[in-house]
């Protein structure tokens, strides 16, 4: 699918009023199953490292995922609609900051009302344009049992605590993102949102590309990118990936992983 400028500009004006906006059947299925039978070992992984309790809540991992292979289909990470509308939205000298995995299993709980950043310029008590978006899609359909995010639209333009207000009252409803496999949400992440609990047996794995203003840089979630597989990609993704350590092997960069996800996450 490609985007006329009319509809990338759309779309991101949609992202700017409601937060979010949703470009449906973009991933062919096919790419999506082979990406949910390959991250079935990463969560298995993380679930005999970290136990039923980790970081994000009772059986709920956050999971990122290494840089080549299918991880690094160009297809996905430098697609042409996806880019059309973070452009509009962050410019086209903008960086890809992150590459990971949400997943609730059975046995997750409501996460905590949150925003994932908070204001830029806290001194003025202002919301910016866009600076930070998260492109997510999922692994499997997401259902009221597989556990959908909910999100309050407009929020990612009030202050936090304005916002809870409004939330609270019942003026700003909590909506449930529902997405089939091969949509592609792109959101604004100071919106105040929350996963739900996945009441299924399957675990729901939402995908989160990261990507942001030139000059924010996330140390935090920075993707480990091999040598190689940073020369095999299109010229605007190695650009988008400028701000992310470069390895000459991908052991190397596994071990980094492997290091600094004890502390990062």
């Amino acid at each position: 699918m490609k985007l006329t400028p009319a509809q990338a500009r759309a779309h991101a004006q949609e992202v700017r009023e409601t937060s979010v906006t949703v470009l449906k059947g973009l991933v062919p299925t096919e790419t999506i199953d082979a990406w949910n039978l390959a991250f079935g070992p990463l969560l298995a992984a993380a679930v005999s490292r970290e136990g039923d309790n980790p970081n994000r809540g009772p059986h709920r991992y956050y999971v990122t995922l290494p840089f080549h292979g299918l991880w690094a289909d160009a297809a996905i990470v430098d697609n042409d609609a996806i880019m059309a509308v973070v452009e509009e939205l962050v410019g086209a000298d903008g960086v890809m900051c992150q590459l990971a995995t949400d997943t609730p299993l059975l046995g997750s709980e409501h996460q905590d009302l949150h925003r994932d950043t908070q204001l830029l310029f806290p001194e003025i008590g202002v919301e910016t344009p866009p600076y930070q978006l998260a492109v997510n899609f999922p692994l499997i359909d997401v259902t009221d049992d597989t556990g959908p995010m909910e999100y309050a639209p407009g929020t990612h333009m009030l202050a936090k605590a304005e916002g809870m207000r409004r939330i609270e009252t019942g003026e700003i409803p909590l909506v449930r993102a529902y997405m089939q496999r091969g949509d592609v949400m792109i959101r604004d992440v100071r919106h105040i949102h929350r996963g739900t609990p996945n009441r299924s047996t399957t675990p729901r794995p939402m995908v989160v590309v990261g990507y942001s203003r030139g000059w924010l840089h996330r140390p935090e979630v920075n993707i480990r990118v091999p040598a190689d597989v940073l020369i095999g990609l299109p010229e605007r993704a190695r650009r988008w990936l400028r701000h992310n350590p470069v390895f000459e092997t991908r052991a190397e960069a596994a071990r980094e992983e492997e290091s600094y996800r004890a502390f990062a996450y």
